[in-house]
């Protein structure tokens, strides 16, 4: 396993794999290293003749100082994880002056609208810093194949976008939700859960199962209602949204179209935690 800090080392590293024309894998991440994201690598793994992964807390995608306060940092733990894999992996772990220059801020993207619905108007701006941090992850990498999970399935989706519109030659991997035995979605976050508040947010997924179940003879209107009335009999959660999107669009919808597909968008906190996740409908 190799660990380095600087462009420089990277890039001079990753040299004789382009010169061999052999394919690079990336898998960007905030650290916290947990199943999700090493399912993430063990994908590219296979996929690969190289695999680089990046442990960055970018601070222009926070609209909470708090949060990026406390969001974990455990590089050393991270790398154990990481090479439990396999002892060729790259870890990429610049600080911020290395990726940003003394410039901290975010460029202001186009992502056609999908940046306006769901996190980006609970966020305004986080997926301005996400695509600022990503394009210059993918600049100084020049990865083959970059892999990101669905559960953050905005976030893919705009990814997709920003490499479609610079024409960036890289192929994005949406790889499915890794979730543990009882549903609960993988996340760094769930580091700040206590064990029996995790339990407890088996709820959510259970909730988008039934939500799917109702989707399939029920209109839009009653699956809302449903899980609504779902949060508000449970005192555990406070529900920040649920929205039934068009994929493609991420535009929320009302009414079902034949051959359209609908994903499921739910946010809910816990014990101050706020946790995502989605599921397809159809």
């Amino acid at each position: 396993m190799f660990l380095l800090n600087k462009k420089v080392e990277l890039q001079d590293y990753l040299s004789t794999f382009k010169n061999n024309k052999q394919s690079i894998g990336f898998v960007p991440t905030m650290g916290a290293i947990h199943d999700g994201h090493l399912n993430l690598i063990e994908q590219s793994l296979k996929e690969n003749d190289c695999t680089v992964v990046s442990i960055f807390v970018n601070p222009t995608q926070f609209n909470n100082q708090e949060d990026l306060e406390k969001y974990p940092r455990t590089l050393e733990r991270d790398a154990l994880k990481i090479k439990s894999l396999s002892d060729k992996i790259i870890i990429f772990a610049p600080s911020v002056d290395e990726i940003y220059n003394g410039n901290t801020f975010a460029t202001s993207f186009d992502f056609d609208g999908l940046d306006l619905q769901m996190e980006g108007a609970n966020r305004p701006g986080h997926f301005d810093g996400v695509g600022t941090v990503v394009k210059k992850l993918f600049e100084i990498v020049q990865p083959n194949k970059a892999y990101f999970g669905e559960k953050d399935f905005q976030q893919l989706q705009i990814i997709k976008k920003l490499v479609d519109k610079h024409q960036l030659p890289i192929t994005i991997i949406g790889v499915p939700i890794y979730r543990t035995n009882d549903g609960l979605a993988m996340s760094s976050r769930n580091e700040r859960i206590s064990t029996e508040g995790l339990n407890k947010s088996t709820f959510l997924y259970e909730t988008l199962i039934k939500a799917k179940k109702l989707f399939e003879n029920e209109d839009i209107q009653k699956v809302n209602e449903f899980v609504e009335l779902q949060f508000k009999n449970n005192p555990n959660f406070d529900l920040e949204y649920f929205t039934i999107a068009d994929e493609e669009t991420l535009l929320p919808t009302t009414h079902k179209v034949e051959g359209k597909k609908y994903r499921a968008f739910l946010v809910a906190h816990i014990e101050n935690v706020r946790l995502i996740d989605n599921l397809s409908l159809n």
